[in-house]
């Protein structure tokens, strides 16, 4: 996977999108992002997503404080329409 540097030291871009990841491995900083929007406190993002250190969780989230406007472009791009998702899950 070829990635690209950014000004946040755990942070990277994926070569082929511009996506913002976390060095060293594929885990999104739009990952990180909309875990902690449902909720989740930082704390416990490594809990789930053990391949992360909290410094990794914390860097995400200062990406983001510094580049909301491009990742949350990057979720909206992502986004499943609703007309696709089934309804027994739509509320969850």
């Amino acid at each position: 996977m070829e990635t690209t540097a950014t000004a946040h030291c755990y942070i990277t871009r994926k070569e082929t999108s511009g996506e913002p990841i976390i060095k060293g491995t594929n885990t999104s900083v739009r990952t990180i992002v909309e875990t902690w929007r449902r909720g989740v406190p930082p704390e416990e993002i490594p809990v789930g997503l053990q391949h992360l250190t909290l410094a990794e969780v914390f860097a995400a989230l200062s990406y983001y404080c510094d580049n909301q406007e491009e990742v949350n472009g990057f979720i909206e791009k992502n986004r499943v329409p609703k007309e696709l998702i089934h309804p027994l899950v739509r509320n969850l």
